[in-house]
């Protein structure tokens, strides 16, 4: 079985869950967002969106592939990107982080970690971009019948599953906060670490044999 991981762009987008692509819940502000669906196209709502925020962001999703075969996506970008980001309880998202929107896995591939692999794909993308953290907001209710927001809020237990400390407690929708570093694996972390410390010695340094100080002791004349 091979699992790859790919940036959401225009044309990948086709690949969403069909519910999820023509779904504007994040995109736009709760008023906009109920008259794009009543009167408009939330499709291309969505495509104009996702275009946008890659031109002046950059990449803003992950779609996870199981045999060539869409199997779970996770979105995200800036808080100041995503207009419902300002209408929950627990709002607003902390300065020095971007918002992770909403994540879903087929049902069918449910349970196999690729929740784990989005998030910390996510994590890697917005690590070389200088983000500290994501947040997210979850649902305490996820599921429940009557309960209205037909998943597009993720459910509080999957954020914690992956990481996620709550940050701003609530009935209903929790704020939740994982570092960066956390989500990464050891061996990434190591690599990042090396290329950190390679980043901040100039070529010269790099490049120069370092002569050991018991040899120059000797050489030095009595």
């Amino acid at each position: 079985m091979s699992r790859r991981l790919v940036n959401l762009t225009l044309d990948t987008l086709e690949d969403l869950p069909r519910p999820c692509r023509g779904c504007v819940y994040w995109e736009l502000d709760p008023v906009s967002a109920e008259r794009a669906c009543a009167t408009g196209d939330p499709g291309l709502e969505k495509e104009a969106w996702v275009s946008q925020t890659l031109l002046e962001w950059g990449s803003c999703g992950k779609l996870a592939y199981v045999d060539g075969m869409p199997a779970g996506f996770v979105m995200f970008a800036p808080p100041a990107y995503v207009p419902r980001s300002m209408a929950f309880p627990t709002s607003p998202v902390s300065a020095d982080a971007a918002l992770l929107m909403t994540s879903h896995v087929v049902p069918a591939f449910a349970g196999g970690g690729l929740g784990r692999m989005l998030v910390q794909g996510v994590a890697r993308d917005l690590t070389k971009r200088g983000v500290k953290a994501i947040e997210a907001f979850g649902d305490q209710k996820f599921g429940e019948a009557g309960e209205g927001e037909e998943g597009c809020v993720a459910p509080v237990d999957f954020f914690l599953s992956v990481g996620f400390k709550t940050v701003r407690p609530h009935p209903r929708y929790p704020r939740l906060r994982l570092e960066l570093r956390t989500a990464l694996s050891w061996k990434s972390d190591v690599e990042y670490a090396l290329e950190k410390l390679l980043g901040s010695m100039s070529p010269e340094t790099l490049l120069r044999p370092v002569r050991p100080v018991a040899a120059t002791t000797s050489t030095e004349a009595p």
